[in-house]
């Protein structure tokens, strides 16, 4: 039997569905949620009532209140997706939605350095400095990602040696990792040396 199309979905199912969506992509609008179920937009506003779900913009503010901390050793915008949690020096957090530009045009397989800049770009934002650059990084790319998947990737720093902070990674498309591995990072590379990179690493 085939698999059942999401506009034929039961009340139930519908909305099991709609939180696990939601899950993978907070920032999806009521519009594009009824597109996607093939519903009307009130039909989706029911649902999310029903489920205690806010409205996007409740959503967007909830996640922003949740980031604690500011960007020092970059702009913002230069944070590859959208930073979702930050803990300066401790962990951080981004969500990338994969769009037509990311991928292949045959494939429809994002390239891999899309997924690196992702966590390339958390691992400089989570340095408590005003300036950090990536000394060395250790990837391993589990599964292909592809068009319309969200990526939520974090980095969580596991221990510093002169002025060299290295950091674990790890990207979900799901409940599925994509990407892991480890990255180093130059809190202060005018001071940094590459040997210091190997001395003193504890988990």
């Amino acid at each position: 039997m085939g698999r059942k199309r999401v506009s034929a979905l039961k009340k139930s199912e519908r909305r099991y569905a709609l939180v696990a969506l939601l899950e993978q992509n907070p920032f999806a609008t009521d519009e594009q949620l009824a597109e996607q179920f093939g519903v009307s937009v009130a039909t989706i506003r029911l649902d999310r009532s029903a489920l205690h779900i806010p409205e996007v913009r409740e959503r967007i503010r909830r996640m922003a209140s949740d980031r604690q901390d500011q960007v020092r050793s970059l702009d913002e915008q230069d944070v590859v997706g959208r930073l979702t949690k930050l803990e300066l020096n401790r962990h951080a957090e981004s969500e990338l939605t994969i769009q037509i530009n990311h991928v292949f045009k045959r494939t429809q397989i994002v390239r891999g350095h899309v997924l690196f800049a992702q966590i390339n770009s958390l691992a400089v934002a989570v340095m408590d400095a005003d300036f950090a650059v990536t000394a060395k990084t250790e990837l391993r790319f589990l599964r292909p990602v592809r068009l319309g998947e969200t990526v939520r990737a974090r980095v969580d720093v596991i221990g510093e040696h002169g002025g060299i902070v290295r950091c674990r990674s790890v990207s979900h498309v799901g409940h599925d990792a994509v990407v892991e591995g480890v990255i180093w990072v130059y809190k202060d590379p005018s001071h940094a040396g590459v040997q210091s990179m190997n001395e003193g690493e504890t988990e």
